[in-house]
């Protein structure tokens, strides 16, 4: 070892790499190495990256512009890039990027103690092999105290969506094991954290011998009733009807599902390689409102992917009006490299892709508008996440719906569940007030036990 060397780590992209960025603090501080918020301090800088979109590596190539006047100033400092861009880019990274010392997939975090030790020996570090069995199942990540935790049940995926990179950047599924996922949520529970969220490139497909993710499902929400799970991200798929009968029964499992549906033509869904169609969709969202009432309902919608035409899109539009979304991630076409999809024309103009993904946000605006509307005077229960970002007057929470709402501080506690009762609506927000002052107890009988892994 070469001394409590300072590392300073910057995410991108999904929940998936915020996870990943604690299992790296966590390999990192276990070998004695110190974990700075200051990049100024820092000895090591990362950079967790996404290669989801171009405009995701975009922010990354831009970062490592301003890390090379840090570096100037401090040539010491080793900078690294970790995750799915450096998974993707391999070797051309250094190529393109002489500032780095060191390349990381998502696959390779275990070396990076030794990696570290060969660069300040001058050596560039490269580890990008996937892994068919790494799951970082024996890792505890290292997470700071707080009211929610990102927790990955498994990595990679196997459904080849024909725009998508994960399984070239994350490998194939695995998932951990149930004991392991249990001991984890069970030390959460212990250090008071109030909420959960279950992560997966598709998470749905979770398997470990006979259990499948509705059953992990079941057995995290036992363990402790007053702590709220959730998880992302769902493939249409995978949403069976057990899986949605176990969401209904458990009451500390939140009423809000993401599915997305990317295209509501089902000639594009094809070229996608989604295996359904957009009515098989809208049957199944159909089921789980049916199950589910009230549930909140959130999706991605991809414009402008390769030969769609303006029939194709209106279809998304008439989709959308159908289902009625309470929120949607929404995005334009990017070409992967070593996609399917890249060896497609990417013969939809800029600019006609532009406009159809305002049309798609404009519409999915409007809904969600409307949507909120109809909890003016509704009273709801709201986890109290922190402080407002427009003012330190307010905090700011969510509902079990995903619905964030702001409202006075008053005498509410970050990490209290309280009682809200909304004034007033956006198409992003609720806005109310608290009306009562203790916090919502659930009186259930609460199971926390010790693990020893």
């Amino acid at each position: 070892m070469l001394g409590r060397k300072r590392v300073y780590i910057e995410t991108y992209g999904c929940q998936m790499n915020v996870a990943d960025s604690e299992v790296v603090s966590s390999i990192l501080h276990s070998n004695g190495f110190a974990l700075t918020l200051d990049i100024a301090e820092a000895d090591i800088v990362f950079l967790n990256t996404c290669s989801v979109r171009d405009n995701a590596e975009t922010k990354v190539y831009n970062r490592l512009k301003h890390l090379r006047h840090h570096k100037k100033k401090r040539p010491e400092v080793l900078i690294g890039l970790l995750g799915c861009m450096a998974e993707r880019l391999r070797a051309a990274l250094f190529d393109s990027n002489s500032l780095l010392d060191l390349v990381v997939g998502p696959d390779e975090y275990r070396k990076l103690p030794s990696l570290i030790d060969g660069a300040y020996r001058g050596e560039k570090g490269l580890a990008v092999r996937l892994s068919r069995v790494e799951n970082y199942d024996d890792i505890t990540p290292l997470r700071t105290d707080g009211v929610s935790a990102w927790l990955s049940v498994m990595r990679g995926c196997d459904k080849f969506c024909s725009f998508c990179v994960v399984p070239f950047t994350r490998g194939r599924e695995r998932s951990r094991t149930l004991d392991s996922i249990i001991c984890e949520v069970r030390g959460l529970s212990a250090r008071g954290f109030r909420e959960v969220t279950l992560l997966g490139q598709n998470v749905n497909s979770y398997r470990d011998g006979e259990t499948d993710f509705a059953d992990l499902l079941a057995r995290v929400a036992e363990v402790d009733r007053s702590m709220r799970v959730r998880f992302l991200t769902s493939h249409p798929q995978d949403m069976s009807d057990r899986l949605i009968e176990t969401i209904a029964r458990h009451t500390n499992i939140c009423n809000y599902i993401h599915l997305p549906l990317q295209s509501g033509s089902d000639r594009i869904l094809g070229l996608m390689n989604r295996d359904y169609t957009a009515d098989h969709y809208f049957r199944l969202v159909k089921r789980i409102r049916e199950a589910i009432p009230g549930v909140g309902l959130s999706t991605d919608i991809i414009a402008g992917f390769p030969s769609e035409t303006d029939e194709d899109h209106q279809k998304t539009l008439a989709v959308m009006e159908q289902v009625r979304f309470d929120g949607a991630y929404m995005f334009r076409y990017s070409p992967r490299e070593g996609t399917r999809a890249w060896t497609l024309k990417d013969d939809v103009p800029e600019e006609i892709k532009i406009d159809r993904l305002n049309a798609i946000i404009t519409r999915q605006q409007k809904t969600s508008y409307e949507s909120n509307q109809r909890f003016i005077g509704t009273i709801e229960e709201v986890l109290v996440e922190g402080e407002s970002k427009k003012s330190p007057d307010k905090l700011q929470g969510r509902t079990d719906t995903n619905r964030v709402v702001i409202f006075p501080r008053g005498d509410a506690q970050i990490g209290e569940m309280i009682r809200i009762e909304i004034r007033r609506a956006n198409s992003a927000t609720l806005f109310g007030d608290q009306i009562i002052a203790e916090p919502v107890i659930d009186t259930a009988d609460q199971t926390i036990s010790d693990c020893v892994r």
